[in-house]
């Protein structure tokens, strides 16, 4: 076996040729098998549901039944080795997604695809995902350590990809069954690195040439992203380190986990603002974003680099919901979990990004999940609907129970309990279900 002989070497400049293209080969496919414990979210494809995780495997859902179906693997249709939990769906009912291939034919890079809502009449007994197309192609700084991410942003004509230095070591996932290690310990976050802001144009399915890039954080959840006067608007919630990661460890999750469970880095909601037009008689350390509305800055370097800075808008939130009809278009309300410096939500809040105020819902003994956002019926504002959140309470004398709230005023509307114990979830889906023409409002929660 000789593939260990090269590792050694600057892999990102050399060229996969003879020898080094078996070893290659030989790497990415021992690669141990990534887990199909599909537990982080539920993605629509057509009229299928497919409860997600970040790895290749996806499982198919009866939403009515919440039967476990076929396990599905994106392999199948695209190199794709892990993909995001948190698909986008545009106007006409794609899913876009992101992908890594990890060493394909020697190279490691991003995918973008598109999964279509509708198959073709005559092929109605294939599924969707036969006609997965990818769109676009990022090839990753480093061969064997590529970025990991959570999730991505997009608007009606970019995408929005952060290349961060929270990293998977390709190396020790080929090797993490014989070390007996698991795939967690094979991230690494590295502080001295940058992070990468990579803006695809859907139209051209190219990647603009200006290079962004802004200081080192970890990210897993964007919240939303839109177009402003020839500027890209995009609003995360951001990490310096990878604290929140580490505390899910076994070793932390035990009887001392009050003590075990303290945050070195407390998540902030971050809105930068990239310039799409760069102009090249710029100054070097002018800034060009030229939004009144906001503070965040792109500073223009030598060699078409851009170094941009953002905006703090406030701390301590995660699990960003908003409504999505306002995905990728100017927006003001995020509703969230509250969280400071321990994982553990103890409240949800609405944030009103435009006065900087915010609205809390919390009670003793609770611990909410992920607010969702249900618009109502013919809707006029963007705040007009309701908030389901999963509560679990640490009192044991009290039932968990859907919590349901006005989203307008932030006011309990009703609470339905069950006489069972539940975990605390990560993400949900609201599917309406819609009877005969004649009884449109009967939409029941299936989740």
């Amino acid at each position: 076996m000789v593939w260990p002989c090269y590792i050694a070497l600057p892999l990102e400049t050399v060229r996969p040729t003879n020898h080094l293209g078996r070893a290659f080969s030989y790497l990415s496919h021992t690669i141990p098998d990534f887990t199909d414990n599909c537990l982080i979210n539920i993605m629509k494809c057509g009229e299928d549901f497919y409860a997600t995780t970040e790895t290749n495997y996806i499982r198919k859902i009866n939403p009515e039944t919440l039967e476990t179906l076929e396990k599905v693997d994106y392999r199948n249709y695209a190199a794709i080795n892990v993909a995001t939990s948190h698909p986008h769906y545009d106007a006409q009912g794609n899913v876009l997604n992101m992908g890594t291939s990890i060493v394909d034919k020697g190279k490691t890079k991003y995918l973008v695809f598109k999964i279509p809502p509708t198959i073709p009449e005559k092929k109605k007994k294939k599924n969707n995902l036969k006609h997965l197309e990818v769109i676009c192609s990022i090839p990753s700084r480093s061969l064997l350590s590529p970025s990991y991410y959570h999730s991505f942003g997009v608007t009606e004509n970019y995408i929005i990809f952060l290349e961060q230095p929270f990293k998977l070591d390709i190396l020790k996932m080929a090797t993490a069954y014989i070390r007996g290690t698991n795939w967690a310990s094979c991230i690494t976050f590295h502080e001295e690195d940058k992070t990468y802001i990579h803006i695809i144009d859907r139209r051209t399915k190219r990647t603009l040439l200006t290079k962004f890039y802004a200081d080192p954080m970890v990210v897993y959840h964007h919240v939303n992203a839109y177009e402003e006067d020839g500027h890209i608007v995009f609003d995360v919630i951001s990490y310096k380190d990878h604290s929140l990661y580490q505390l899910f460890y076994l070793a932390n999750l035990n009887q001392h986990f009050e003590q075990n469970s303290k945050l070195t880095s407390i998540p902030s909601l971050e809105r930068f603002v990239i310039p799409l037009q760069v102009n090249k008689d710029a100054e070097m350390g002018e800034n060009l974003v030229k939004l009144e509305s906001t503070t965040a800055t792109a500073l223009k370097e030598k060699d078409d680099q851009v170094y941009c800075q953002s905006e703090d808008l406030c701390e301590g939130i995660e699990l960003p919901r908003i409504n999505y009809a306002h995905n990728g278009k100017k927006y003001r309300y995020i509703y969230a979990a509250e969280v400071q410096w321990n994982p553990i939500p103890t409240k949800i809040t609405k944030f009103d990004i435009l006065t900087k105020s915010s609205l809390k819902w919390g009670e003793e003994h609770c611990w909410p999940a992920e607010p969702v956002f249900v618009p109502a019926p013919n809707a006029q504002q963007e705040d007009d609907g309701i908030i389901l959140s999963v509560i679990v309470s640490t009192d044991p004398k009290k039932p968990p129970f859907l919590l349901i709230l006005d989203a307008k005023l932030f006011t309990e509307l009703a609470r339905a309990s069950i006489d069972a114990e539940i975990h605390l979830d990560l993400h949900g889906l609201f599917i309406p279900s819609v009877g005969s023409p004649e009884e449109p409002e009967d939409n029941v929660l299936r989740n």
